[in-house]
């Protein structure tokens, strides 16, 4: 079966194909989405979301949605070599069951009613198959999935689940049911070749699954490979790596300083490619926390991200106060989650918190580099300016003098992204 194929138009927007063909017709002019179009796909990922999220709740019970600690997301361009890779990047990471590949799921008899009926496999469809997949049990310590996301909605699917998983750890930390919700750790693999180098490398599959056909044909041993009309025709496979370039890729783009991007350049030698792979995973790897770290921190509400080479020293410091300061990295947290959130949070609107405190913790330097890492890490802005000041503190009995101490305030400025309140 061919690869799911998208389009937009103006009645459908990201819906694929299950039999693989393309829509040449809206396909020979590019399409820019407008801003509409954007917001449109933003929403109707919300609602595929929600709507495929009950139907697995109602299905498997909400205790029972048991998904894996770690998910590898593997896309490439056509001709990119993800059959090839897959296998390294499966022993490289010490996964044992075999890939989840969309194309395969969309053979199932699920999909195949659509297809004898003539329907389309839209993204919800997708989503729910992929979903449903990453329940059974054999993927709990981690997954490969080949194929999604593909198209802006499943890209905003994807964040969506990202989020949810993220909400369920710290609902359940601390309870019996933790393990069941491990902190989730997203990966998206981009193999990346040229347009030039992809159209050689499918037409030279075509060639090769011709050839082998006609040896399987004459000799009665063996099982044909499939032929695709992208491996046949020039022009059609142009067409391919420019669905791919404008709908894949450039949606999997905006998960860069999401989840761990690992962007490969896949030409060259199979050996050098792995050699890339190996790089890049070890290189993404050190930037993740441990369970014990996000644990103490998950409750600050997240906002933005931060780019990748500030978070790299960002994680190594947070990663040294849980491992040799643990006492005093708890105090600071609590005391956040105690004292300052709840300001912040009154603050939301504004976007700007001024917070005065006089804790003793701050008396060390570093509780205040705490302060200040574990907003960043959440996406704020912390500055903080210690102002002392002389206040009476008693009259000497015999001179009358009035004796001062000093009284240290630390005052915390807090910025970050308010909410806009639309005016009518």
């Amino acid at each position: 079966m061919s690869e799911l194929s998208t389009n937009i138009s103006k009645e459908r927007v990201n819906e694929g194909f299950l039999d693989g063909s393309e829509n040449t017709a809206n396909s020979s002019r590019e399409i820019k989405p407008t801003k509409k179009v954007e917001d449109l796909e933003v929403k109707d990922a919300q609602l595929i979301f929600q709507t495929v999220w009950q139907e697995l709740e109602q299905e498997m019970g909400a205790e029972n949605l048991k998904f894996p600690a770690e998910i590898f997301w593997l896309n490439g361009a056509p001709g990119a070599g993800k059959g090839t890779q897959t296998a390294f990047i499966m022993e490289f990471r010490d996964l044992t069951e075999k890939p989840i590949i969309v194309s395969e799921l969309l053979k199932s008899p699920e999909a195949r009613k659509k297809i004898d009926a003539g329907l389309l496999a839209g993204d919800r469809e997708v989503t729910k198959l992929v979903f449903r997949s990453l329940l059974n049990p054999e993927y709990e310590s981690g997954a490969i999935v080949d194929g999604y996301p593909r198209t802006k909605s499943q890209v905003e699917c994807l964040k969506l689940f990202h989020n949810r998983l993220s909400e369920l750890r710290g609902k359940y930390l601390g309870t019996l049911q933790e393990t069941q919700f491990p902190k989730p750790r997203f990966h998206i693999i981009m193999l990346f070749i040229d347009e030039e180098e992809s159209v050689r490398r499918q037409l030279l599959r075509g060639q090769r699954s011709i050839a082998h056909n006609a040896e399987v044909e004459a000799s009665g041993v063996g099982e044909k490979w499939e032929v695709r009309r992208t491996d046949l025709e020039e022009d059609a496979a142009h067409l391919r790596y420019k669905t791919f370039k404008e709908s894949t890729y450039d949606s999997l783009t905006t998960l860069r300083e999401l989840f761990h991007y690992h962007f490969i350049n896949a030409h060259g030698t199979v050996k050098e490619v792995q050699q890339r792979i190996i790089q890049e995973l070890k290189y993404q790897s050190s930037l993740e926390l441990d369970e014990a770290t996000y644990d103490r921190i998950s409750a600050i509400p997240l906002a933005d991200k931060l780019s990748l080479h500030a978070r790299q020293l960002l994680v190594h410091r947070l990663d040294s106060y849980e491992k040799f300061h643990s006492e005093l990295f708890d105090r600071v947290v609590r005391l956040i989650k105690s004292k300052f959130i709840p300001i912040v949070e009154k603050h939301s609107i504004s976007g700007l918190a001024y917070i005065n405190s006089e804790d003793s913790v701050f008396d060390d330097p570093l509780a205040i580099a705490i302060l200040i890492d574990v907003f960043t890490e959440r996406g704020f802005t912390a500055v903080v300016d210690i102002r002392r000041m002389e206040i009476p503190s008693r009259i000497d009995p015999k001179s009358y003098e009035i004796i001062n101490r000093v009284k240290k305030v630390y005052r915390v400025r807090i910025n970050f992204s308010g909410s806009k309140i639309r005016r009518g």
